[in-house]
């Protein structure tokens, strides 16, 4: 199966709409009126192509930051980004967002606390946000193959034309014209989605001659005039529109190889959002792989089931760090949640045909032989063996890694509870492969 590399990020972006807290195609609607600006400019092709993928990626570093905000904030992070494109960054609006966001399911003391740490220390607190944010992504970008042209893009996405921006504060033509489009775009859509076209070109004129090029923003104005650069963002076949505007000449075919990097690029962005994940995706697919090698299983077998261990906690994207790094005992409402993941991780891979056969992983690797898993309910058969596989690797990683409510378990430790539960939870002949996987590298280490 042919899919363009286009293709693909444009599916996957809706992943990073999620992690933003953004209504979905958000990332779609941006590379749309992005495109019309750098065409409204002349870009040269071989910027616009760089700028299609800038857009379409300018939100691969935006889980690296959701941990800290919810320790910071005491608040949830995909409500509190989406809110907090609303303002302007003007002082009485940063200080009535941070009363209004802060804390508000705490106890009148701890978010006392939070909100004094917050004024005191403000500045520096939304420089490390942002720094984290933007050189995440940009790392990410580069992981997966993509220009420094879209790197530097991704990096200074938030930096604004009067040098008020972050991390850097560069200044005007410091300022990639990429990173330009893509925030003005960016802020377009949000205040669109928000309040509609006036809401929009208000908010863009608004911030002229600060965030933004006042040239930038007349060439904008002269696009929103028209009904054709509104119309296709609300139209059933934007996707097509967006595999319309990605320059000719440098449209390219996803190979086995390509996917295998954005497999690993998106798993980074997974493992990116939270400090008790932190490389957790990459592990599972090396032990997956293991119990695979050790199973006999061809080599095209076991590079689809690496890219499915990659690619298995995809839907944590959308789930608040408040419930994922919650250190007491979930409610149910919130253990409801967290069981959503598996699901919402099908839902995007299933989009996506080059990766379509990776779902079974992604949706039952939390499934269990006995029936009493999630989100189905599956049991015996209904698991295919690239399921049992991810789920052995999954729990073992899970359980020798630190955890909001408890410390890492030593390997022997880790596998000595999992084998009361091999035939219930485990497919025996996975958990063995494993435990033989285990033991080799201990005796190698020796």
């Amino acid at each position: 199966m042919k899919i363009r590399s286009a293709e693909l990020i444009g599916a996957l972006s809706h992943a990073l709409d999620i992690t933003e807290g953004q209504p979905r195609g958000h990332c779609h609607r941006v590379c749309w009126m992005g495109m019309k600006l750098g065409q409204g400019i002349n870009m040269p092709r071989e910027e616009l192509a760089d700028l299609y993928y800038a857009l379409l990626l300018k939100d691969l570093g935006c889980s690296s930051n959701a941990a800290r905000i919810c320790q910071l904030y005491l608040a949830d992070d995909r409500k509190f980004k989406a809110d907090f494109k609303l303002i302007d960054g003007s002082l009485s609006q940063a200080l009535r967002f941070v009363l209004t966001h802060t804390g508000l399911e705490s106890g009148m003391a701890e978010r006392f606390r939070a909100i004094i740490n917050i004024m005191r220390n403000g500045g520096q607190i939304s420089r490390e946000l942002i720094e984290a944010r933007c050189h995440r992504g940009a790392d990410i970008a580069r992981q997966m193959g993509f220009s420094e042209a879209v790197a530097g893009a991704v990096q200074n996405l938030d930096e604004h034309w009067d040098g008020s921006g972050k991390p850097e504060g560069r200044l005007r033509r410091e300022i990639p014209v990429a990173s330009q489009i893509a925030l003005m775009a960016q802020v377009a859509d949000v205040f669109y989605m928000a309040g509609g076209r006036e809401a929009a070109t208000r908010e863009i004129e608004a911030r002229a001659g600060t965030w933004f090029d006042a040239d930038l923003v007349q060439v904008f104005i002269n696009l929103v005039e028209f009904d054709e650069f509104w119309e296709p963002l609300a139209a059933p076949d934007l996707a097509s529109r967006i595999m319309a505007l990605e320059p000719e000449e440098h449209i390219r075919l996803a190979d086995e190889d390509y996917l295998d990097r954005v497999a690993k690029g998106f798993a980074m962005v997974v493992d990116s959002k939270s400090p008790f994940t932190a490389g957790h995706s990459t592990r599972v697919a090396l032990y997956a792989d293991m119990i695979a090698e050790r199973l006999g299983l061809p080599a095209a077998q076991r590079r689809q089931l690496t890219r499915a261990a990659l690619l298995h906690d995809i839907g944590k994207l959308g789930i608040s760090n408040g419930i994922l790094d919650k250190p007491a005992k979930l409610t149910e409402a919130e253990f409801a949640t967290i069981k959503s993941h598996p699901t919402l991780s099908a839902e995007i891979l299933r989009g996506i045909p080059a990766l379509a056969n990776l779902v079974p992983v992604a949706e039952g690797h939390h499934e269990r032989l006995d029936g009493k898993g999630y989100p189905r309910g599956l049991k015996g058969s209904e698991i295919n063996l690239d399921t049992r596989i991810c789920t052995v690797a999954d729990v073992f990683d899970a359980l020798t890694a630190d955890r909001p409510y408890r410390k890492a378990m030593a390997v022997g430790e880790a596998l000595a509870l999992m084998q009361k539960d091999v035939g219930a939870a485990f497919d025996a002949r996975c958990f063995a492969a494993l435990a033989d996987a285990m033991r080799d590298m201990q005796q190698a280490a020796a």
